[in-house]
């Protein structure tokens, strides 16, 4: 049975393979060519056929290059279920050569484009560009130069502005605030207030600068800036007093200690300095940076010339006063009293605010709590001699608001780091029995270091001007020291800690 099953499927072939022997020669050789050409064909268009696809499959390899999409794999999620039939889940298998950089301090780079004004660039040529040159080099020497109050200038904004957008045009096409801000909230420490006015001090475009001076005081340079009416509505509203609108005061680089001070004092609670930042002004000071302080018209409520609403008192006076516990709780004062309008905590906040920083031109005008050198001012103007009789030397900065005599302002916060621990300025802590607890609960806590980095951290030009990090730490190594010292001194003399929120 099997050998004719296997007879009937060879039998074709057979057959074939006999017909094909008893063909002519030529006959064979013409079956052979075909069967030839035939198998050629065949073989080439496989092989065309092959080619394509790997063609194919090249090009989208390289579409998937440009695209990214190498080091994916499709998978569809056993545990999920798709909410489209055509969504394809995928799962990136990329290796990261290096860690992510998660610090939330770091500002991404960005890429300006440098815009070229044709017409503007035409137009501006070198001699306009000495003109304004000149311009503002008039500016500083205006500054630098003293004048009554009524011969006070007013330098015309449009000089600043046509020479400062000459040299910066290709800077201002993305403005980045000095003001470092990268968390969604500012420290505790810095109200709402606080943060405009640093950012409106350091990154508000400059109106007009206006130089006054009223009497022996020092001259004054202030700006006026864009707040948040229109250019056109601050001229309508402006005065024939100092600001018109929203202003600065400019101080000489070697005031920087006011941007420290204004740091210091929110940290610690107090609240009595007006906001402070650095800035630099291509104009003024060959573009180092100044220390700009925000101007409160309040403090002078009749005027620049009339003078700041300030308390006049005697060293005496003050002692006295301090035994009397002015205000405390509200009580008035007996007429016959040498009180003064200022609360009694206020003289405590003061005492620990000038400590630390070593203000000597408020409460020891004539450095004679000290041993003072001979380039400080108290030695040129010769205030240093009356150290003889010191009940009848005045106060000097005493300020406070037209509409709250109770409370004081920290202004011209001059401080001093170079004065070594032996040498510090006791007599400003004399007659004060009892200091703020906020303030000495951060002293006490070691964490002043933390935040006050976490604060000057904010003025990029302040923390850079100072030398980064490295050089605001030796600035917080010198308070830290006076604090302790400060601490010794309170148990030393029984000096009471209570909470003050008069």
């Amino acid at each position: 049975m099997g050998k004719s099953r296997l007879h009937w499927l060879c039998f074709p072939f057979l057959r074939l393979s006999g017909s094909f022997r008893r063909c002519p020669p030529s006959r064979r050789s013409l079956i052979i060519g075909i069967v030839c050409v035939v198998y050629l064909f065949f073989v080439f268009s496989q092989f065309g056929y092959s080619q394509q696809n790997q063609d194919r499959r090249t090009d989208k390899d390289k579409y998937r290059h440009t695209r990214g999409l190498y080091n994916l794999e499709t998978s569809v999620l056993p545990d999920s279920v798709p909410t489209r039939s055509n969504v394809v889940y995928i799962t990136l298998r990329t290796k990261r050569l290096k860690p992510a950089n998660i610090r939330g301090t770091i500002r991404p780079k960005l890429r300006r484009k440098v815009r070229r004004n044709i017409t503007a660039g035409a137009a501006f040529t070198q001699n306009k560009l000495s003109t304004l040159e000149q311009d503002a080099g008039q500016i500083k020497r205006n500054f630098e130069r003293n004048t009554s109050f009524g011969e006070s200038r007013d330098v015309d904004h449009r000089y600043q502005d046509l020479f400062h957008k000459s040299l910066t045009d290709e800077h201002t096409d993305s403005h980045i605030s000095s003001i470092r801000i990268y968390s969604q909230r500012a420290p505790p420490w810095l109200s709402t207030q606080d943060v405009k006015a640093m950012r409106f001090l350091a990154d508000t475009k400059v109106l007009r600068i206006k130089e006054v001076s009223h009497g022996d005081a020092r001259s004054l340079l202030i700006f006026q800036g864009v707040s948040g009416a229109s250019v056109t509505d601050q001229k309508g509203t402006e005065r024939n007093d100092v600001c018109g609108g929203r202003c600065g005061i400019i101080n000489s680089p070697v005031d920087n200690t006011e941007v420290f001070a204004f740091h210091l004092d929110r940290v610690l609670g107090l609240n009595r300095t007006l906001p402070a930042v650095s800035r630099k002004f291509s104009f003024l000071h060959d573009g180092l940076p100044c220390p700009v302080v925000s101007w409160d018209a309040s403090l002078y409520p009749e005027g620049l010339a009339a003078g700041s609403s300030s308390v006049r008192l005697t060293w005496g006076e003050y002692q006295s006063s301090l035994k009397q516990r002015c205000w405390l709780k509200n009580i008035s004062p007996r007429p016959e009293s040498s009180c003064s309008s200022v609360h009694h905590y206020e003289w405590s906040k003061l005492a620990v605010f000038d400590f630390l920083l070593q203000i000597h031109s408020r409460l020891d005008q004539g450095c004679c709590g000290f041993r003072p050198r001979m380039e400080d001012l108290c030695m040129e103007l010769g205030h240093h001699a009356e150290c003889v009789d010191q009940n009848h030397i005045e106060l000097a900065n005493i300020v406070h608001r037209g509409h709250d005599p109770r409370h004081l302002v920290f202004i011209n916060n001059k401080g001093f780091f170079d004065r070594n621990e032996d040498n510090l300025d006791f007599k400003i802590l004399e007659g004060i029995k009892e200091l703020p607890e906020q303030a000495v609960t951060v002293l006490k806590s070691k964490k002043l270091r933390e935040k006050l980095l976490q604060s000057l951290f904010l003025d990029q030009t302040y923390w850079e001007s100072q030398g980064g990090r490295q050089g605001i730490d030796k600035l917080i190594d010198v308070i830290e020291r006076r604090v302790k010292v400060l601490l010794t001194y309170i148990n030393a003399h029984g000096i009471k800690i209570i909470t003050m929120n008069a």
